[in-house]
């Protein structure tokens, strides 16, 4: 098949059974950084942009604005570049440097905020992504965190992908839990078509979707996943339980990852692969899919940089 574009091709990507990190055989990862800008947020960046020019929300020489740890960022900017817009992101400084230099190589220009600004506050990377897209005329920020788009792109796609791939036998979805929008709109298809799907949120330690109490909010080194507030994306009832699994653990599995099954992936990936082991040795008689949304290579200056991790305490 030839695709027309970039855009195209998103989409489609393949599971992996990881039997030398689990014998058993029941846990499969789908490797979804074999998108073409590299991660799951392709996805929603094209679902939320073609709903946007359908919506007149979104025209021609407009500017697309978001905030973001990257990914979702590069998928936008890809969009954009085959289409003709102009991105904008802003991004936390605890933004892997090879993340930022991806958003520039697509044409996006990139703004950096302090990580530890709350999302209210006008000048972390919420607020100024707010405030470019008040003041530049023709701009159209998707806001992936209360776009119902976002969800309904792994309704349609990724869902339906990893029931088709394991032709039903699906028992556990595992995947970290940012937006939300990806255990929503994969769940909720996979749950419509088999009821007693099991749907289980990898968290990152720190964020509110595992914290016990507003004391136990805290920063974390692992990128694009977690949160301090609850997106708007999420279905909050549909996530059958959260599994916490702290930045060392994070970090430390993508690296064996990498040396045991070939997979480079992110912290991210990690994390969500550690909390899938943990389900997939519960019972292994059920099929386990996790969901990897990125590469290790957008972090080669951090998790495979032995100085990067001797000073943050890993």
């Amino acid at each position: 098949m030839i695709y027309e574009s970039a855009v195209d091709a998103v989409g489609g990507t393949p599971l992996v059974r990881m039997s030398r990190l689990h014998p058993p055989g029941n846990l499969v990862a789908k490797v979804d950084y074999m998108n073409p800008a590299g991660s799951v947020k392709e996805r929603i960046a094209v679902n939320m942009i073609d709903r946007a020019e359908q919506m007149g929300l979104l025209g021609e020489g407009g500017t697309i604005i978001e905030p973001t740890s990257g990914n979702t960022g590069a998928g936008l900017a890809m969009v954009g570049a085959v289409r003709g817009y102009r991105v904008i992101c802003t991004v936390p400084d605890k933004v892997a440097s090879e993340k930022i230099d991806l958003l520039r190589a697509y044409g996006a220009e990139v703004i950096v905020t302090p990580t530890e600004l709350l999302p209210e506050d006008e000048d972390s990377y919420y607020g100024v992504a707010r405030r470019l897209t008040a003041e530049i005329e023709g701009a159209y920020s998707p806001d992936q965190y209360s776009n119902r788009f976002n969800p309904e792109a792994h309704y349609l796609t990724t869902g339906p992908e990893v029931w088709d791939q394991t032709r039903g036998e699906v028992d556990v979805f595992v995947a970290g839990v940012g937006t939300g929008g990806t255990i929503t709109g994969a769940g909720r298809y996979l749950r419509e078509r088999k009821p007693g799907v099991e749907l289980v949120g990898a968290d990152p330690e720190g964020s509110i979707y595992t914290a016990a109490c507003e004391e136990d909010i805290h920063q974390y080194r692992v990128e694009g996943v977690g949160e301090d507030f609850w997106p708007e994306t999420l279905d909050r009832d549909l996530v059958d339980r959260y599994i916490m699994v702290d930045d060392h653990r994070s970090f430390d599995m993508a690296r064996r990852l990498a040396r045991s099954e070939g997979l480079l992936v992110g912290g991210s990936g990690g994390m969500a692969v550690h909390a899938a082991l943990e389900v997939a040795a519960e019972a292994t008689d059920r099929l386990v899919v996790v969901l990897i949304p990125d590469s290790g290579r957008g972090y080669l200056s951090k998790i495979w940089n032995e100085e990067w991790l001797a000073e943050h305490g890993f």
